[in-house]
């Protein structure tokens, strides 16, 4: 995400640090520059012009200019506008209500909002509430099975309406069996369209007016750009929204939407979709995120992943295995399947401090197959094998090539990268392991 922006603003800034002492035309080119850049990620015309404004009245200050580091002092500002920009601070979910308490999602089709629906159902029960679903779009039979389904597969509870129903009422019965069976959040799945209607806002509006949301979320697609918050606006003026989930932000290069939204709103963003998956749904963090953009990673969510992925025992009994120079290929495999819970290596990476400033080629893809592939590998090997690699000779390894579908040279490759671990491992031993975070040691 926001990859486009991030290389513009870091081409920008490197510029801006090879002039040393700067002048108030060094500042001046350079935020003509990050102006273009903003515009060119389908950033609003005018939160661009304010955006540049506020930055170059606290630019040309004594502070900077006399600075022994201006520049740095520069991309300080930027990031603390691009904080203020993208919301300020996080807003979560207001639950401070007599269960069960009533979310709507509202958006237009096609925006993602019933697999969102699904995502927040989980998110909220991994919190320790008792959500529901309710499907209230009608008139898409298909999106009342969809969500029967993700309920399903989540063994989340789903409301079953009745079809010959109006949505108000079937919101209303909802609600009602919600109560009966201990559920303490109501997430309703509201219609959609494919453009925005008199007749979609008259009947959301009935719903808002009958059950009385503690939270009306609108769910938009972050890869429509200023048509998502040009939507945005619409939705905040019938029904006065709470916040807003963007979806698909994964996909996104540019970036417009999410740097939009609170400014022409006025209405957060309180959760960003990161991909397909079930658990692709993240708390919304604008100071993360503007460091993100920034090319600074994002530390926090990144041991936050880890946290959640990684199992407090295992990551101890690894700790032992390290110490004892014990450390297996079976460990390895392992570790692997530990990361591939973090999420795609694509947003690992980008959550990496200084990453984006490495030469990677443009076209580089990191792949999950290459996880798959090692995984596949070792799977082929015996249980000695994995113990003790060293008995690897060379029709071992024909073998293991054959078994798992790869060559020997994947094979060979898999070992030295195997070895070269275990060499640093031993080095990390020997310095300690003090001062490492807890639970992210793998």
């Amino acid at each position: 995400m926001f990859d486009s922006l991030t290389n513009k603003l870091s081409t920008i800034f490197k510029k801006l640090r090879g002039h040393g002492k700067l002048t108030e035309q060094n500042i001046a080119e350079a935020l003509k520059e990050v102006r273009l850049a903003l515009l060119e990620a389908d950033v609003n015309f005018k939160v661009v012009k304010d955006f540049i404004e506020k930055i170059r009245e606290r630019a040309l200050g004594h502070e900077v200019l006399e600075s022994l580091t201006p520049a740095q002092q520069v991309i300080k500002i930027v990031y603390d506008e691009l904080i203020n920009l993208l919301g300020g601070k996080n807003y979560g979910l207001n639950l401070s209500f007599k269960p069960p308490i009533p979310i709507m999602l509202v958006g237009l089709q096609g925006s993602g909002k019933t697999t969102t629906i699904a995502k927040l159902g989980k998110f909220l029960r991994d919190k320790g509430r008792r959500p529901c679903l309710v499907p209230a779009d009608i008139r898409r039979p298909a999106a009342i099975e969809q969500l029967k389904k993700l309920g399903e597969q989540l063994q989340l509870p789903v409301f079953s309406p009745n079809l010959k129903d109006n949505p108000l009422n079937i919101c209303r019965q909802a609600c009602q069996w919600a109560e009966a069976e201990n559920m303490d959040v109501v997430l309703i799945d509201t219609a959609g369209r494919l453009h925005i209607d008199e007749l979609l806002m008259t009947e959301l509006q009935e719903i808002k007016k009958a059950i009385n949301p503690r939270e009306i979320l609108l769910v938009a697609d972050a890869m429509t750009g200023q048509d998502a918050v040009n939507v945005a606006q619409k939705f905040n003026e019938a029904l006065d929204i709470h916040g807003v989930i963007l979806t698909k932000l994964d996909g996104d290069a540019r970036g417009g939407a999410a740097l939009s939204i609170k400014a022409v709103t006025g209405k957060p963003i309180k959760f960003i979709g990161v991909g397909e998956k079930t658990d692709a749904l993240e708390v919304f963090h604008p100071e993360r995120m503007a460091s993100r953009i920034l090319g600074m990673g994002d530390v926090l969510s990144l041991i936050e992943k880890a946290q959640e992925a990684i199992d407090a025992q295992k990551a101890k009994e690894l700790e032992k295995k390290i110490l004892k120079e014990s450390f297996t290929l079976e460990d390895f495999r392992e570790q692997i399947q530990q990361i591939k819970k973090m999420g795609s290596l694509d947003q690992i990476l980008s959550m990496i401090p200084g990453l984006g400033r490495l030469k990677i080629p443009k076209d580089y893809q990191a792949d999950e197959k290459d996880l798959v592939k090692i995984e596949a590998i070792i799977n082929s090997m015996t249980r000695e094998e994995r113990r003790h690699p060293e008995i690897i000779n060379g029709s071992r390894r024909l073998r293991i090539a054959k078994g798992s579908g790869t060559t020997v040279q994947d094979v060979n490759q898999l070992l030295k990268q195997y070895l070269q671990m275990k060499k640093m491992l031993r080095q990390f031993k020997r310095g300690g392991f003090r001062g490492f975070p807890k639970g992210i040691f793998s």
